[in-house]
């Protein structure tokens, strides 16, 4: 894989979240869990790394890191917005690859945060994100597990909460396990776009889909901005969203040290 790929690394961090309050700031294994994060950013090679927050105590969390660190606005609607704001801020030049790197990653591995800028680099779409195979049917029918279809190119199709696509004859007769003679795809979020479509995308109308599902990268689809989607070159752990969430990476992590 080529590890020259010219990107950086942008990582939405809001203090407030509904599940779990001071999310970045949650320690895993006695460090927060923002600076896990940074660290992964780091090791992907990206040529700038830098966090945008709506809060000065992600901002003292990060001293030392390595990584930039931007204070943006508190009341933006979503991650892109953040980070259209820290385009602008920064003075990247619209060309520029930018990674949207979540700031509740930290097991996110360097080779899928390299994968994605050089998803966008080698092709022609706007934006690229990556996808890896759903394991079990449990996870399949997951509502907080989004699925993805890709056309014959690797092109996003939809992406869904539900179960996609729908094997329709196999679930006829049970739901338990995944049919064979079909494939599917759990979508990562981890997304690249140059940074004069980052904040083209944040300036979009909201749409109908990305209403129904929760899922703001159906609005680029529904604008017509297709979404290249490569395959995860090694398993790429879910973020945390819950205590649950939290107490699987600090096993994780625990069992990885003690290597």
């Amino acid at each position: 894989m080529n590890t020259e790929i010219d990107f950086v690394v942008a990582i939405p961090a809001r203090y407030g979240s509904q599940r779990l309050p001071g999310k970045p700031l949650l320690p895993i294994g006695g460090v927060p869990m923002i600076v896990h994060v940074a660290r992964r950013a780091l090791e992907a090679g990206a040529r700038e790394v830098v966090v945008a927050t709506d809060d000065q105590r992600i901002v003292d969390a990060l001293r030392g890191s390595g990584v930039g660190v931007a204070l943006t606005r508190n009341d933006h609607a979503s991650g892109t917005d953040r980070l259209a704001e820290l385009a602008t801020l920064q003075g990247w030049d619209d060309s520029r690859i930018v990674v949207n790197l979540q700031g509740d990653e930290p097991m996110a591995p360097a080779s899928g945060i390299r994968e994605v800028a050089l998803a966008l680099a080698s092709g022609s779409c706007p934006m690229a994100t990556l996808a890896t195979p759903v394991l079990s049917a449990e996870e399949l029918f997951d509502a907080n597990c989004v699925k993805l279809v890709r056309d014959s190119v690797g092109n996003a199709l939809y992406f869904s909460r539900a179960p996609i696509p729908w094997a329709r004859d196999a679930f006829a007769g049970s739901r338990e396990s995944l049919p064979a003679a079909t494939a599917f795809l759990r979508h990562i979020g981890i997304y690249a776009y140059r940074a004069g479509f980052l904040k083209l995308l944040a300036g979009m109308t909201r749409t109908p889909l990305e209403i129904a599902e929760s899922l703001e990268q159906l609005r680029a689809i529904e604008h017509g901005c297709p979404i290249a989607v490569a395959i995860a070159p090694e398993p790429f752990p879910a973020g945390v969203d819950t205590a649950a969430d939290l107490a699987r990476v600090e096993a994780l992590l625990a069992g990885k040290d003690g290597k």
